[in-house]
This record gives structure tokens, sequence and C-alpha cells, in this order.
């Protein structure tokens, strides 16, 4: 590898480190999602089912943990919303049969492995390692 490729690389975690200690959650996607940076609006949008595609028109697949400290932190930093509040609204959303609730995993590893292997998907975990093939998503407002 390139020393330019080394940086980016080492860039990248640097970006994706400072993002999981400033936030405690680090926004992850599968490596064939185009874009680097999402909106809060996006996300917002994106996780609540108001949007199915990133801002390049590609198509997003949202992705959840069931609970924990990282889906709690994330619904609250990027939702505004409680664990029960997010259950209350999708389960709305299904019923009326507007859209189907994201598939949400029991843990971050099974997360991880999921987003690794699902094109266009988008998920947030406490924090990610070198050796996880997940691109990192700069959340910006």
């Amino acid at each position: 590898m390139s020393k330019v490729g080394w940086f980016v690389l080492l860039l990248g975690f640097i970006g994706c480190w400072s993002a999981a200690r400033a936030q405690d959650v680090v926004l992850v996607a599968n490596n064939d999602v185009a874009i680097s940076n999402i909106r809060v609006a996006d996300v917002r949008a994106i996780f609540t089912g108001a949007k199915i595609r990133f801002a390049d028109g590609s198509h997003a697949v949202p992705v959840t943990l069931k609970g924990g400290p990282a889906h709690e932190v994330f619904l609250r930093n990027y939702l505004d919303e409680t664990p029960s509040e997010f259950r209350a609204q999708w389960r709305k959303t299904v019923f009326t049969g507007q859209g189907a609730m994201p598939k949400s995993f029991d843990t971050e590893s099974a997360l991880l492995e999921y987003v690794t292997t699902t094109p266009g998907s988008v998920g947030y975990v406490s924090r990610i390692s070198l050796k996880d093939d997940v691109k990192c998503l700069v959340v910006v407002k």
C-alpha cells in the first residue's frame, strides 16, 4: 500500500475513533455505500423510515441493535427518542402498512457482520476496529 493509502486509512481510523469517543457511537455502512458523510437529518429520516435512500440516491438499509448503551445513545443523539418511543413509532408505521421495522440484532458483532455482507446497509456500534470490514460514516450537521 502506498504512503497516501496508509495516510487515508490512518485518517479514517482516527475519525472513527474520535467519533466513538465524542458520541459513544459510530455510524457504520457497507463498503459499497458511496457516501462518506451523512447529515444528521438524513440519519433521522433513514432510521425512522421517512427516507429509504442516501443523499446520492442509493438504497439505504437501516439496521439497529435491540438494546443496550449504544442503542440508547444512538436514539438520544440522532433521533431524539427513547427506546420505547422508537418502538412505538415503528409499531405505528408497521401497523398502518407504511413500512417494515429495521432488522435488529442482539450484539454489535452480529450487526457488524450483517453490515459487512449486506449492500446499502447502515447501522451503529459503540466502536470498530481495523479488522472490521465496514465503512465509518462521518455525521455532519
